[in-house]
């Protein structure tokens, strides 16, 4: 459309052509580079123009990052990595809690307790191999050395992925490891004939090639860029080279297609055995110093809400126990007490560094627990633990060490506040000090309302409006049956979805925001919050009409639909919604009992007559007995059919343990 630009006669135009081709590829604005530093052998600007950077005050090349390679300097990004100030604050923890100073870059590569945790999937917190996938191959791979988890981390990424089933056979033997020829082998042994590394494509270069490695590193990005004049010319050397090495030229040209595939997006060996290696000493860390790890993890990623919500889970199912936030017992971050993890306040709304700094500091100079809330607002600083700082520590439960009733003292956070602040300027005025003796002064403190207690459901919702997750409990706890039973997705292991897969989801719904659609119908948006994450989900007028009423606040629900990608995140098209009470009864199918006959003994087994008796109804009933933790035999309970409810559940786990019955769908 815009030929006639070009091909017009009009000066004016002219004159304009003329300006654009020149302003055409340069840069629209200057920009500072997040993490790259320019080494150079004297002053900068003896080499390249500097600049100051927009808006501050440092000083920036006027080159960018490619010119600046031309004009034959070294750029190195400096990346910060938050793990490295998890490992420091767990030796800090370990440190104070055990006495054990451990100087990270000196613990033993082969301890058996880290590759434990890589071999059995147990990777939570661990630096590059936390997703599901990962997990998997890495219980396939079972590593037994830096060296293994090195060649995971280059392979897993798009591309050579396809060939981590490859590597792990060729490792165990059920594949024969091939090489091309010969000289190959020293280069490619370590990887069983895989090419992983860049560094390998330039051995192959040097010594098959004849290449000098400067040489060799030319092929190497000229095949990575696709340059495709420069690899006809690095063929012909590499060509050459072989065969004044007594290659065949069939062979070399083998040897070419395969690292020409490869160097595409082959990884830096050094910088994957650098992050296994820093993957290794978390992995350490987690496996001898568990409580201590965990917490590190907790300061250090406490304002990612779905982070917090999987850490806290993580530490239920390993049985350690997370102490609710307690003003008589404060600490800013979270910090381990006798392997107890306790919480961080820094980690609840509103209340900041300096609010609980305050807090420790007034409990520290009164040498006695608060009593009370008005007790506390006495003593503290209140122009920084201000009204919404103590709401949020009420609703966090920061009280419960004190009084229970939330409600109560939530109604009772105004009058606190003005009581408290009245006292301290009588005190004051009268030259007293709070912590000292305070003479003939009596106190007497108002009584709290007697407010009708939140019920748990209120309890929970108002904790997770305070911090953002759950500390006292989580609402799908009560349902860890029907979690177990019917979910085939978790939010948090949201990698390779297939969008055409339909999900089932157990989850809690927060965040309901209706809408009237273009016809005038009502629908839904609202986030759905399992133990691994939280998602946004979509329920159309169509499925609103049937299931709209169950969309509620802090409501326990089955949700069964699409999944949407949608950049970073992922959304859930709703087909389905039942709360988790209705599911049970509605799409189970079947109820086994799961029981391992070396732990349960014949006479608890004949207590399980009389509670399916007593809960008589239209499911059918098996029953699997295993031993030493086997999958057991399946046996049909025919004479007995059951009602699948809560109290079913509740028995049947009271007698046999956790994990004990699973519905089916």
């Amino acid at each position: 459309e815009l030929k006639w630009v070009i091909t017009s006669k009009e000066p004016e135009i002219q004159e304009l052509i003329k300006h654009a081709k020149v302003l055409e590829g340069m840069n629209r604005n200057a920009s500072k580079h997040a993490a790259g530093v320019v080494i150079t052998p004297g002053d900068v600007s003896d080499y390249v123009p500097i600049a100051n950077a927009v808006a501050q005050n440092d000083i920036v090349t006027q080159y960018n990052m490619k010119d600046i390679e031309q004009a034959g300097l070294l750029k190195m990004d400096f990346l910060g990595l938050r793990t490295l100030t998890i490992i420091r604050d767990s030796l800090s923890l370990i440190k104070k809690n055990h006495n054990v100073e451990i100087d990270i870059d000196k613990i033993p590569l082969d301890d058996e307790k880290s590759y434990q945790l890589f071999a059995k999937g147990q990777t939570t917190g661990i630096f590059q191999f936390e997703s599901p996938p990962m997990r998997e191959y890495l219980r396939k791979l079972n590593p037994t050395s830096l060296s293994d988890l090195a060649a995971m981390n280059a392979l897993y990424r798009p591309g050579p992925m396809e060939f981590i089933d490859e590597f792990i056979d060729r490792k165990y033997g059920r594949k024969q490891v091939k090489y091309l020829h010969p000289i190959l082998e020293d280069i490619l042994k370590e990887t069983y004939g895989i090419i992983v590394y860049q560094e390998q494509v330039i051995q192959i270069a040097n010594k098959i090639g004849g290449m000098s490695l400067a040489e060799a590193d030319l092929l190497r990005r000229a095949m990575g860029k696709k340059d495709l004049l420069a690899m006809k010319e690095q063929k012909a050397k590499f060509i050459d080279g072989a065969d004044a090495k007594g290659i065949s030229k069939k062979i070399a040209e083998e040897i070419f297609a395969a690292i020409d595939k490869f160097a595409n997006y082959g990884f830096n060996k050094s910088h994957a055995v650098a992050y296994s290696y820093i993957a290794y000493q978390t992995a350490y860390l987690k496996a001898h110093y568990t409580s201590e790890f965990l917490a590190a993890n907790l300061t250090n990623e406490f304002e990612n809400i779905d982070k917090v919500s999987n850490f806290l889970e993580y530490c239920r199912r390993l049985k350690i126990e997370v102490l609710p936030p307690d003003v008589n017992d404060a600490s800013v971050n979270f910090d381990v007490t006798d392997g107890r993890i306790k919480f961080g306040m820094i980690a609840i709304k509103n209340v900041g560094k300096h609010a609980v700094e305050e807090i420790i500091k007034a409990r520290k100079k009164l040498e006695r627990n608060f009593s009370s809330i008005f007790d506390f607002c006495m003593i503290v600083d209140t122009r920084m633990v201000n009204k919404r700082t103590l709401e949020g520590l009420v609703t966090a439960g920061a009280f419960d060490s004190i009084d229970t009733k939330r409600a109560a003292l939530f109604n009772a956070v105004e009058k606190a506040l003005e009581f408290g602040g009245k006292m301290q300027h009588s005190v004051f005025s009268n030259g007293d000090s709070l912590f000292g003796d305070m003479g003939d002064l009596e106190i007497t403190e108002p009584e709290l309302k007697d407010i009708k207690s939140w019920s748990e459901k209120e309890r929970l919702g108002k904790e997770r409006e305070a911090v953002g997750f759950y500390i006292s409990g989580h609402p799908l706890h009560k349902y860890d049956v029907e979690y177990n039973s019917f979910t085939n997705f978790h939010i948090g292991n949201d990698e390779n979805i297939n969008e055409e897969e339909v999900v089932k989801v157990c989850g809690v719904i927060t965040g309901v925001r209706a809408k009237i659609d273009k016809a005038g119908k009502k629908m839904a948006f609202f986030t759905i919050d399992d133990f691994s994450g939280s998602c946004e989900c979509i329920m159309f007028s169509k499925i609103f009409a049937n299931d709209g009423e169950y969309v509620e606040e802090e409501e326990s629900v089955l949700i069964i639909g699409k999944l949407e990608s949608s950049g970073d995140a992922v959304k859930i098209h709703v087909n389905k919604l039942l709360p988790l009470d209705k599911a049970r009864e509605e799409l189970s199918k079947s109820v086994k009992i799961i029981i391992n006959k070396d732990v349960v003994s014949p006479d608890k087994i004949s207590l399980l007559k009389p509670i399916l008796d007593k809960n008589k109804g239209n499911t059918p009933v098996f029953l699997s007995l295993g031993i030493n933790g086997s999958r057991g035999l399946l046996y049909s309970l025919k004479e007995f059919r059951v009602k699948v409810s809560e109290d079913l559940i509740k028995e049947v786990t009271t007698l046999f343990g956790d994990g004990s019955i699973r519905l089916n769908s």
